[in-house]
């Protein structure tokens, strides 16, 4: 019985990463749609495994036997998955000792890291709570103005705390990458958070003055790894194509999370439901 609940999750995963089609919904429509695909094959792949461990090896379950062999192969997926995280974890650590290695200046009221590179580089590098990094090429090249502009689109980052929420988000897509759709759908969720970050920035300042500054980052070779880190620029052409149509049409509101969004997650939890039916 809990092999077929193995094969059973698998299978409704698949189907559901399989949904995934490219829309032209608004920015609130495309958010919700995507974090749901990516996020809820893997959380019922994780909490059948969690049903599995909770029933052990020993038991019936609709009147069929438990073994050995779903419970250890529900023991070696978790074990594999914490691997991840702590591989992801220690590579995020480093990137952010890297960047506390960097001179600490004062610089439009507020305490930026400064990497000395010529390449131009403008980013949130940490967890909870990152830490601006600025290129001394960016500094050198980008004009007062346009680094405003930087500077407001990394407040996005940071009011939105996407280092923090993406760095699980990437653990996610390692742990699951044999999933259909997975690089689709993460990169569709890299490119929304542009656009939020963007849209954030655009409320602020000059949404053309962004753009060029945009354009300019993007010119230069990329400086980072996207672990704990949330950039200005992007090598992703058709990332890059979408936020300047963003900037330059109307900009959209970003609505606030609603808790009604997260009801449907709600059903990845069932395998649990299933614990009490193990004798």
């Amino acid at each position: 019985m809990h092999l077929i609940m193995i094969v059973a999750a698998l299978v409704v995963a698949c189907s559901i990463r399989s949904l995934w089609t490219e829309s032209h919904e608004t920015w609130s429509e495309r958010w919700q749609r995507a974090l749901f695909l990516f996020l809820f094959p893997p959380l019922l792949i994780f909490m059948t495994a969690i049903a599995l461990i909770c029933m052990g090896s020993q038991g019936q379950m609709g009147g069929l036997q438990a073994g050995w062999f779903s419970y250890v192969l529900a023991l070696s997926s978790l074990a594999f998955f914490a691997v991840l995280c702590i591989k992801l974890a220690w590579e995020g650590w480093q990137s952010v000792k890297s960047a506390r290695n960097c001179c600490l200046v004062h610089f439009a009221d507020r305490q930026v890291r400064v990497l000395d590179t010529g390449a131009l580089f403008a980013g949130q590098i940490g967890f909870w709570q990152p830490e601006l990094v600025l290129s001394q090429g960016l500094l050198h090249t980008l004009s007062p103005e346009q680094l405003e502009t930087v500077l407001a689109h990394e407040q996005g980052h940071y009011h939105y705390r996407d280092t923090f929420w993406f760095f699980w988000l990437g653990w996610v897509r390692s742990c699951t990458a044999w999933l259909p759709n997975t690089e689709a759908l993460w990169q569709e969720l890299l490119a929304l958070r542009e656009l939020r970050a963007d849209a954030h920035a655009a409320s602020q300042v000059d949404p053309l003055l962004l753009a060029e500054s945009l354009l300019l980052v993007v010119s230069s070779p990329p400086v980072s790894s996207e672990i704990c880190c949330a950039p200005l620029g992007s090598s992703n052409v058709d990332r890059l194509e979408q936020r300047i149509e963003a900037l330059l049409a109307q900009p959209e509101l970003i609505p606030e999370v609603q808790l009604q969004c997260w009801n449907s997650f709600l059903l990845a939890f069932m395998p649990l439901v299933t614990v009490m039916f193990h004798t």
